[in-house]
């Protein structure tokens, strides 16, 4: 069995209260993984109230964590 490696998160809020500790976490998640890359940054896409998406990107630079939200 092959190693899967993680390079996206989606994040989906049910309740309103959670959704700074599910962001946390999910970055925190992203960022391990970056450590050992050491080559990406990490961009949070809101889709909307409820939904978002943390992934890995190589147009962040590494360390950084940038915002960005879809129309």
């Amino acid at each position: 069995m092959g190693a899967q490696c993680l390079d996206q998160v989606e994040v989906l809020v049910t309740e309103p209260g959670q959704l700074q500790e599910m962001l946390d976490d999910a970055e925190a998640t992203l960022r391990r993984i970056a450590a050992r890359q050491r080559s990406a940054g990490i961009v949070v896409t809101r889709h909307n109230h409820r939904r978002y998406t943390l992934a890995l990107s190589d147009t962040v630079p590494f360390g950084e964590t940038r915002e960005q939200y879809l129309p």
